[in-house]
């Protein structure tokens, strides 16, 4: 029973710690700049991203972030943008970015 128990928990970690998330091909032509990148940019709007922070227990951030990331430029090609600027820091799996086009 211990040995069950033990394999179903490193099943939940090491699927906690993935990424779920996939880059489109059109969010792979978004890049993620700093807000003085984007000075002469076109800003298309605003894209708010969410993912799960907690499976069974806090996911690391770095993974939360990522998934954020992805997310967001994967909305932000569909809005016509090439660039995105986090608008804040991700809190408790939500964030906010906003989308521009750049020349």
């Amino acid at each position: 029973m211990n040995l069950l128990r033990l394999a179903v928990l490193t099943s939940v970690v090491l699927i906690s710690a993935c990424s779920f998330v996939q880059l489109t091909d059109a969010g792979a032509n978004v890049a993620q700049l700093g807000a003085g990148d984007v000075a002469g940019c076109a800003e298309k709007g605003v894209v708010s991203t969410q993912t799960r922070a907690r499976v069974v227990f806090n996911r690391s951030a770095g993974a939360v972030q990522e998934e954020l990331t992805v997310l967001a430029r994967n909305e932000a090609a569909l809005l016509g943008a090439n660039a995105i600027v986090p608008v804040g820091e991700p809190e408790r799996g939500a964030q906010r970015f906003r989308a521009y086009f750049c020349q």
